[in-house]
């Protein structure tokens, strides 16, 4: 019995699916892993330094670790102590706090809050009387007996717990998070001691036909992660200056601490800026009397996280993680619905690593695509796919930035010419519709058309050299082979031939080439240029080029098939028995054959 044969897309849907599952369902055991791998990344350059000055690997992990350790409870303690005592001042806000309670809820005083009356006395009068509804007739009182004025409370009291019960308590909400926290922290000693070792299993698990891949991907994964959270630190501690300072301008008191307090919980990717900015925006309202210094407060952190997470971390963070910004927003709700807090605190560095297994391994690379910020679509694709699309705006853009860092030679070899070619195989498969057709085909030749004419105008006005033909030949010709993307490169030619200071005449496409060609006179000086875009291109090429040969045989004929990969020579013995003069793969290998320098295509400007 044959078994039918699952889809690739299926066996990865029911792969991504089942690592789901089990990312959810062992979370207890991942979780505390994943923190202790991101800890040790942080931790290991310590460690090895340490060991190269000859420490044992187990004393320099167990040295690392009791120093970041007692560095961590020292900065939790003072802050700790700072908030308890911050804490304890409230109460003589205690006025401030209800003067500004009772403003938000009863704002009687102003033009807000006559409106605001206004409004309710209004509403009273459109709202009309409600109507008494006398009681059925026929139905007696009811005879129930009255509630009594004073009914007489009721009061649970439980029995006085015991020391132990009281103790349990108390410590019961934190034995849970410092379970965890041991955990994390045995992990991470594992990992620091015996890292050439799990290294080693990794590489042999993967396979020795893999150790390249394998060695790029790890090395990959771990100079981003630790570059990210090297500069995750420095932005961090930046910001929490910053906010300290600006705080302590203000007025606000214990300003170091607000800025410490900020440092730390921008770890926390959204929540942690939200909760940081919130703590002295609420002891601002308590201490001040008036409203101008919550307001300094709440534009100083609005200012410092706008610039810090719009401008600075996309810059920073983008060439060292690789993850798209809406990429990394998914990804960071994934994680946080997955893992919880400790899932929201390590979604960057999770993302990074999928993004490297996609960039390396082939089997995940759609991780790569869709996680990644770099381009996936190449200009050309991304040019046509615009204007199937009907949007000839975005197609310009994207030409438009090419242009900035390329010739117009390289534009329309590298862009144009492969989105026409990419035209004519839907066209010929039947997948291109009449109505797109023609807005390509219309859309592209009025795009060369004004790049042509912004070039003409950027180069000024041409020199007496110029003015005079660079070739010896008298005239070039250019054809189309059989279509309209014949015809639309052939006018490329002649652009940059035009440009370049030769005499050039693009001939018009039409069913016979020789009956317009023949009033022309051409001569033994004339050069034909035939351009022809593949699929069917040598097929049409090789007609046009045997007509022209039997018609005029003095004149050299220049096959141009723009996009081909091939071997030259063995290109033009497709020709035979009469081939060409030249063959060209490129309008810039064109240029070169028909004796025009590189140095005469338009550069770009910047």
């Amino acid at each position: 019995m044959i078994r039918p044969r699952q889809s690739p897309v299926a066996l990865t849907a029911a792969l991504l699916a089942g690592v789901v599952a089990v990312l959810y369902f062992a979370r207890d055991v991942l979780v505390p892993l994943a923190a202790a791998i991101t800890l040790a990344l942080i931790l290991s350059p310590a460690v090895a330094w340490l060991h190269r000055r000859r420490l044992p690997r187990f004393m320099a992990a167990l040295l690392v670790m009791f120093l970041s350790a007692s560095i961590a409870g020292s900065v939790g303690y003072v802050i700790f102590k700072q908030l308890v005592q911050v804490v304890n001042e409230l109460p003589r806000y205690r006025d401030n706090i209800d003067n500004k309670i009772k403003t938000i809820r009863a704002p009687h005083q102003g033009a807000l809050g006559r409106a605001a009356e206004s409004v309710k006395e209004l509403g009273k009068e459109l709202t009309p009387p409600k109507e008494v509804t006398p009681p059925p007739l026929g139905r007696q009182p009811s005879s129930r007996a009255p509630t009594p004025a004073n009914p007489l409370p009721v009061q649970v009291i439980d029995p006085t717990p015991s020391e132990l019960v009281y103790l349990r308590d108390i410590t019961q909400p934190f034995l849970a998070p410092l379970a965890k926290l041991g955990i994390v922290l045995v992990f991470t000693i594992f990992l620091l001691v015996e890292e050439g070792d799990l290294r080693n299993r990794v590489f042999r698990l993967a396979g020795l036909n893999r150790l390249n891949v394998m060695t790029q991907a790890i090395d990959d994964g771990t100079r981003r992660v630790s570059r990210y959270l090297m500069l995750q630190f420095l932005v961090n501690a930046v910001f929490g200056i910053l906010c300290g300072v600006g705080l302590y301008m203000i007025g606000v008191p214990y300003a170091a601490l607000w800025g410490a307090v900020a440092a730390i919980l921008r770890i926390v990717p959204y929540a942690g800026s939200i909760v940081a900015g919130l703590l002295p925006l609420i002891l601002s309202l308590a201490v001040f009397d008036g409203w101008g210094p919550p307001l300094l407060v709440l534009a100083l952190f609005v200012a410092l996280e706008g610039i810090t997470g719009n401008l600075i971390e996309p810059w920073l963070y983008g060439a060292h993680t690789g993850i798209s910004a809406l990429a990394l927003l998914v990804t960071t709700v994934f994680w946080t619905a997955l893992w919880g807090p400790i899932g929201l605190v390590l979604s960057t560095p999770l993302t990074v690593c999928l993004v490297v297994l996609g960039r390396h391994v082939p089997h995940l690379s759609f991780l790569h695509i869709l996680l990644g910020d770099q381009p996936v679509l190449a200009p050309a694709a991304h040019f046509y796919q615009r204007l199937l699309a009907m949007d000839e705006h975005e197609a310009r853009l994207v030409a438009n930035q090419f242009r900035k860092e390329n010739s117009l030679a390289r534009l329309y070899d590298g862009v144009i010419i492969p989105a026409l070619t990419m035209a004519e195989q839907d066209r010929h498969k039947g997948a291109l519709d009449p109505e797109r057709e023609e807005f390509v085909f219309l859309s592209v030749r009025e795009i060369v058309a004004d790049f042509g004419a912004q070039d003409r105008a950027e180069d000024g006005e041409p020199s007496r050299e110029q003015e005079q033909p660079r070739l010896i030949g008298q005239r070039i010709l250019c054809l189309a082979a059989n279509d309209e993307a014949d015809e639309v490169a052939a006018a490329m030619l002649a652009q940059l031939l035009e440009h370049a200071g030769c005499v050039t005449v693009a001939v018009p496409l039409t069913s016979s080439a020789i009956s317009v060609l023949t009033p022309m006179q051409p001569t033994s000086d004339d050069i034909f240029c035939v351009s022809a875009i593949q699929p069917f291109a040598f097929s049409h090429a090789r007609t046009l080029s045997r007509e022209l040969r039997v018609s005029f045989p003095r004149t050299r004929i220049v096959i141009g098939v723009w996009g081909f990969n091939g071997d030259t020579e063995r290109a033009l013995l497709r020709f035979q028995p009469s081939p060409p003069e030249k063959f060209a793969r490129s309008l810039a290998e064109a240029l070169e054959s028909l004796g025009v320098s590189t140095a005469g295509e338009v550069e770009a400007s910047g």
